[in-house]
């Protein structure tokens, strides 16, 4: 308990969030990394989850590469791409983004088959091409999940993007790492506070942005059938 406390107190300095080594330099850093691996990996896992999700092939085999990518260790993997890239950002930037890419990858295909086939047939039937139906019908209805699948690997790469120190990269792992080496267990463990109050954050943007979409009009009820 007491260790908690002088972590909170550690919080309340000037000296914890100023300079170059500062949190508030650290949070930014540990955000761009988040924004930066989840970019990365929404531009190549998004698309190829709503062709699953549109056209129905692959499936099976995405499943399989999902759960193959969720099992391997992230440490383990940093460690391998930085044994051939060397130390900086892209050893950990390659582990986030795979990370990353079976959340966002099975939110798409689950999101786009989650819409009611029968809505799917009456686009079709109104001469939509397969891309109008896409675009117009299944990513509108679909909405929550893929914006879900975002949320959790956001999520996700916010935690481990503390691993980023370890290859001398920056973030919110430097003040982690080093209070774990000189056992300054307040710095670390208010670093690990800010962590965490970044995921809720992050989270709760997310959340704000899935109920403004609930609002806008078209999207909350895009059915054909009522056409």
């Amino acid at each position: 308990m007491s260790n908690i406390i002088d972590a909170l107190s550690w919080l309340f300095t000037a000296e914890a969030w100023s300079g170059s080594g500062g949190l508030w330099l650290r949070s930014l850093e540990h955000l761009w990394y988040t924004l930066l691996a989840l970019g990365i990996s929404a531009a190549v896992a998004l698309p190829l989850g709503l062709l699953i999700g549109h056209t129905g092939r692959g499936r099976g085999f995405a499943i399989l590469a999902t759960g193959a990518a969720r099992a391997l260790p992230t440490l383990g993997l940093l460690t391998l791409v930085a044994l051939f890239t060397g130390i900086g950002l892209t050893a950990p930037m390659v582990a986030l983004v795979i990370l990353a890419a079976p959340s966002v990858l099975a939110g798409a295909y689950a999101g786009v088959e989650s819409v009611n086939p029968a809505t799917v047939d009456a686009a079709r039937a109104q001469g939509m091409s397969g891309w109008q139906v896409l675009t117009r019908v299944e990513i509108p209805l679909g909405l929550p999940l893929i914006l879900s699948g975002l949320r959790l690997a956001a999520l996700q790469v916010i935690a481990t993007a503390t691993l980023a120190a370890y290859v001398g990269a920056g973030g919110l792992g430097r003040p982690l790492f080093l209070g774990l080496q000189t056992y300054d267990y307040s710095v670390m463990l208010g670093a690990s506070i800010v962590v965490i109050l970044l995921a809720i954050l992050v989270d709760a943007f997310f959340g704000a942005g899935q109920r403004l979409l609930r609002r806008v009009p078209g999207l909350a009820s895009t059915d054909v059938t009522a056409r």
